[in-house]
């Protein structure tokens, strides 16, 4: 078994123990192909509890502060993350990432670009643009409880349909910005299933 396996099935098991965590919707997760899984964002237990039920291995992008953190950096490195500056320009971590969509991988973004506690920040079109570079289906994902783990309330999981942008022409800037509402609108959809919001 792999490490990353390994640490996902440790995790899953510790969520379902401590926060009786659940998952749903597994079913519409491709296993192969290139893939983006698209989450909304609350707690920094999301990547974690949220792939740890995803049946693929997820290459998550992470702030790259986290890599100079001891122990963890070379953790979440060790389990396929790679980081992403926030502050400057993005392209290594676009490379990355279509690096991996382009090798049949899976790769785990959070649209809001950092945790939405409120629910008030605007998602960014690195989903669409990754989508379209990639040539990859994104499956919508949403987890609710996360944010009151300390409180050891309950932690859902859900994954939806996959979304694709039109595969007989190259995206426009239209097409990117309604394939980021779209994606953003079946965040919401899941959570309001599941009994939270996003």
């Amino acid at each position: 078994m792999s490490l990353y396996w390994g640490a996902s099935r440790t995790i899953q098991a510790i969520s379902r123990v401590l926060w009786r965590a659940r998952a749903t919707g597994v079913e519409h997760v491709p296993l192969d192909g290139p893939l983006i899984v698209a989450c909304n964002h609350v707690s920094y237990l999301d990547p974690p509890v949220m792939g740890s039920f995803c049946p693929r291995q997820i290459h998550f992008m992470a702030k790259k502060q986290l890599f100079d953190i001891p122990v963890l950096g070379a953790a979440i490195r060790a389990v396929g993350a790679y980081p992403v500056d926030r502050e400057g320009t993005p392209t290594a971590a676009i490379k990355r990432s279509v690096e991996v969509l382009r090798a049949g991988g899976c790769i785990g973004i959070f649209p809001e670009g950092t945790r939405n506690l409120e629910g008030d920040v605007e998602a960014r079109q690195g989903v669409a643009l990754l989508a379209s570079l990639g040539k990859a289906p994104v499956v919508p994902a949403c987890i609710v409880g996360s944010n009151h783990a300390r409180s050891m309330g309950k932690i859902k999981v859900a994954f939806g349909t996959p979304l694709r942008l039109p595969p007989d022409r190259k995206a426009t800037r239209d097409d990117l910005a309604k394939f980021t509402d779209d994606v953003m609108s079946a965040i919401r959809a899941l959570a309001e299933n599941i009994g939270g919001n996003s």
